[in-house]
């Protein structure tokens, strides 16, 4: 009597898997390495994105870096992160403590989205220590440098195979 083959069933990847995480900075964020080092370092934006680029793909996961000193960018990606990305990670910049419009569009988005600050705001001035984005993403992480933004792909990747 022949014995059946097995047939190996492979689960497919979910799709969002695939897709990239979003890294959106905002204003003068593009200015890194030159605007206030005692407070933001002497790293630039583009050692962050290689930084960035390195660790997801030693954890499995590719980015899509973006800038922009202009919130309707920002708003624009959020939304565009609904069909084309599986996590956001945000810092925002000083349109943290301001955008509703940052803030709703990414409210619209059901995927890890994690803040990101620099430097720790709250042991900088008052009006720094709110921000509209924390109460739509999933964490935040401020206040340990640049290595922030590896530690929230860890946190988008974790929440994502949760």
């Amino acid at each position: 009597m022949a014995q059946a083959a097995k047939k190996t069933v492979r689960k497919p990847a979910p799709r969002r898997a695939a897709r990239p995480v979003f890294v959106l900075n905002g204003p003068n964020l593009n200015m890194l390495g030159l605007r206030e080092p005692e407070i933001y370092g002497s790293t630039s934006l583009a050692d962050i994105e290689a930084l960035v680029a390195t660790h997801a793909a030693r954890i499995g996961l590719k980015v899509d870096c973006r800038q922009s000193n202009h919130e309707g960018d920002l708003v624009t990606w959020a939304q565009e992160a609904r069909d084309q990305a599986c996590g956001v990670i945000i810092n925002a910049g000083a349109y943290s403590h301001t955008s509703i419009a940052i803030h709703d569009a990414l409210s619209m988005l059901d995927m890890p989205i994690i803040e990101v600050h620099i430097s720790n705001i709250y042991k900088r001035e008052s009006f720094r220590h709110h921000s509209t984005i924390s109460s739509v993403a999933t964490g935040l992480i401020c206040g340990l440098g640049v290595q922030g933004y590896t530690l929230a792909l860890d946190a988008v990747l974790a929440n994502l195979s949760s």
